[in-house]
């Protein structure tokens, strides 16, 4: 239930916040009880944003990204009062139960580690928190998409690769993941740096890139613990997602 009043929270609070690079839908209205949350939100289908996508073309992607990218340097240092103190539904703090069910001693070990690393990298943002393609609504592609993002529930403090690891997972295969993360990687940062300078210029954008670049396999080992203690056979859990987290843990080693 408290995910519904962050929600709340996250459209009366801070939504306005978003620019025509990041497009949310306005609330008009929030009507809570003791047990129950009702939002009233504006019509994204009546916006332009009526296409739901099952599978993403690699300009799909590239939309995406660009929604991250521009909401990642809008929330750049953001207070995150009323929202999570730590954004998306898998971070090691919500789930202990996942931690202990988990087989992979190494992954084990390293998760508090791996969890700190993202915690106090010295960029902080406001994440998404649940960034996968369900959560985004599309324009027809013409001259090429745009989108809209839903479902706030678990917005809060983070690194904003969380959100861009979670969402290239979302819509890619093993195989592609691994051809296309550097092409995926220097778009976004492309579109990061370019957002963060018109929207915050006192960020020292080659140093942000350089950081956030650095976590990217961080932030996917941290998902692929979660996954590996709630769902063990979860198609997600794959020959990539396993590489890049034996690449952290033999970092956090050294």
């Amino acid at each position: 239930f408290h995910s519904y009043q962050v929600e709340a929270h996250w459209y009366q609070s801070y939504a306005q916040h978003c620019n025509i690079h990041c497009p949310v839908p306005d609330c008009l209205t929030v009507h809570a009880t003791v047990d129950e949350t009702l939002l009233l939100l504006t019509d994204l289908d009546a916006a332009g944003f009526d296409l739901r996508k099952e599978n993403a073309e690699l300009e799909d992607i590239y939309a995406c990204l660009d929604w991250l990218a521009s909401f990642h340097a809008v929330f750049l240092g953001s207070s995150t009062d009323g929202l999570w103190k730590c954004g998306t539904y898998w971070h090691l703090d919500t789930r202990p139960d996942e931690l202990a069910a988990l087989e992979d001693k190494a992954l084990q070990d390293a998760a508090p580690q791996i969890d700190q690393c993202l915690r106090q990298c010295s960029y902080q943002t406001l994440v998404h928190g649940d960034a996968k393609l369900a959560n985004f609504c599309f324009t027809a592609d013409d001259p090429g998409p745009g989108v809209a993002a839903v479902d706030f529930q678990y917005v809060g403090r983070g690194c904003g690769m969380r959100d861009v690891a979670y969402f290239i997972g979302s819509c890619l295969c093993e195989e592609e993941c691994e051809a296309l993360q550097n092409t995926l990687l220097d778009y976004y940062f492309s579109a990061l740096r370019q957002r963060a300078l018109e929207i915050q210029p006192s960020v020292n954008a080659t140093q942000l890139e350089s950081e956030w670049r650095a976590l990217y396999d961080v932030a996917w080992a941290d998902f692929h613990r979660f996954l590996k203690g709630w769902s063990p056979g979860h198609w997600k859990l794959n020959s990539y997602s396993e590489k890049l987290a034996r690449r952290v843990i033999e970092r956090l080693q050294v």
